[in-house]
């Protein structure tokens, strides 16, 4: 197994990791930043999420560079991704930091998205990542670490740069979802 396919395996190992951090009834106190506490438990969840959602990004930097792309690497990279971010984001929503009907959106546009995927894919088509579908990922990334930590430092503040993100992120998610299926509209011209 190769350097980014042991990384994306390495991402999905740190998802039980996360949400035990993230949901277990564990206390190791608190810290204070700007005047806000932060449990300890919530800044290592932050740190686990984001070290994962840093080798989303390395795993496929490193298989580009080297010609390390395998058909393992092409399964597994954006199934690993997909259940970073839905399980990032049901744990929010579980914790009342996130709106459901926010993250149902997310999700319901994720699920689309791959299954458009899977469907090019019957027809011999890749279908790449386009800019609105990679600022999406960015602001998931940042909204979940904002979120877990409790907008600190903002939140000293009174700047909700969290739920900014968050409704920044649902934007993307909608107009690249939108933009995917406009782009290959052709794969249901046999279907219409």
């Amino acid at each position: 197994m190769n350097l980014p396919n042991k990384l994306t395996v390495l991402r999905i190992f740190m998802i039980p990791l996360f949400i035990v951090i993230a949901v277990a009834p564990l206390d190791f106190g608190t810290l204070s930043v700007g005047g806000t506490d932060l449990p300890v438990t919530q800044l290592v969840a932050a740190i686990i999420f984001a070290i994962a959602s840093i080798t989303d990004w390395l795993d496929g930097y490193l298989a580009r560079k080297h010609n390390l792309v395998t058909n393992f690497g092409k399964f597994a990279d954006p199934l690993a991704d997909k259940m970073l971010v839905m399980t990032a984001f049901i744990v929010l929503v579980g914790q009342g930091r996130a709106a459901s009907w926010i993250i149902a959106i997310i999700v319901c546009r994720e699920l689309a998205v791959t299954g458009l995927r899977l469907l090019l894919v019957e027809d011999g088509e890749v279908m790449a990542a386009a800019w609105p579908g990679k600022v999406k990922t960015a602001t998931q990334m940042i909204a979940i670490i904002l979120l877990l930590i409790n907008n600190v430092p903002f939140a000293a503040i009174n700047f909700p740069l969290a739920q900014i993100m968050l409704y920044i992120c649902l934007i993307f998610t909608i107009y690249s979802g939108v933009d995917y299926f406009i782009k290959n509209k052709h794969v249901f011209k046999d279907s219409m």
